[in-house]
């Protein structure tokens, strides 16, 4: 799961502090949560990683990288995604999004100098991003119990399974070299990971068990579907339902 998605679930963490929507016995957190012991333990490893060297990276690069500098290079990773995001929308059968996303990263990898700039965001063509996790839920997967790697944070079953497939959308895994693999990566995550260093804060203020709300909200965001436009929810939909 990369930072991006973790900020997603960050983002939604911090409404569910504020409703605490999920929480209490039998929700469907502790219900897909067999694991929890252990996935506290791998959970407090990540957070004093993160407290320790990725936060503290995050945010000398917030402070040392000027903002349009790191503008491009957040369009530019976007950008890879977006391609990622159109084999995916062109999986599920949702084929005009599909041209969307690929519409996005052709005119922005071209006319947008390799994405550094986003031609097609300020043109009014909206980002869908979409991976292979959440195309195995429209092909009708679970999402099965919650899991936290080490390193990669939250995920599940299924998007464990998707994992290997999804971390082909990191540019770094196209140089050969294996620094300039190491040096890309590092930047993508400490990148990403500067994007939400108010967001962590808040929810440092307010979770009275960060674990719990961050896995009931990537919980909430990664489950079954109900629309489009909507956040992912746990119950499935109606047959029929939820189609592009």
């Amino acid at each position: 799961m990369s930072w991006t998605q973790r900020g997603a679930v960050l983002a939604l963490s911090l409404s569910l502090a504020a409703c605490a929507s999920l929480k209490g016995p039998g929700a469907p957190g502790q219900k897909l949560d067999p694991w929890e012991n252990w996935n506290r333990k791998v959970f407090a490893f990540n957070e004093d990683l993160d407290s320790h060297v990725l936060k503290p990276a995050a945010t000398a690069y917030s402070e040392v990288v000027p903002s349009p500098a790191r503008t491009a290079i957040d369009n530019f990773f976007s950008n890879v995604g977006d391609a990622w995001s159109a084999i995916n929308l062109t999986l599920q059968g949702r084929f005009k999004l599909a041209a969307q996303q690929a519409f996005r990263f052709a005119v922005n990898s071209t006319l947008g100098i390799g994405g550094l700039i986003d031609l097609a965001g300020e043109a009014g063509v909206e980002r869908n991003s979409q991976d292979l996790g959440q195309t195995f839920g429209r092909w009708g997967f679970g999402t099965g119990a919650y899991i936290v790697w080490p390193l990669f944070g939250p995920s599940s079953v299924r998007d464990s399974l998707a994992l290997p497939w999804d971390r082909t959308a990191s540019p770094a895994l196209y140089f050969q070299d294996g620094r300039s693999k190491v040096s890309i990566y590092l930047l993508q995550t400490v990148n990403a990971r500067s994007n939400f260093l108010r967001a962590g804060e808040m929810l440092d203020g307010i979770a009275l068990d960060k674990y719990t709300f961050i896995r009931d909200a990537y919980l909430q965001r990664r489950g079954s579907f109900e629309t489009d436009d909507e956040f992912e929810v746990i119950t499935p939909p109606p047959a029929g339902e939820g189609k592009p």
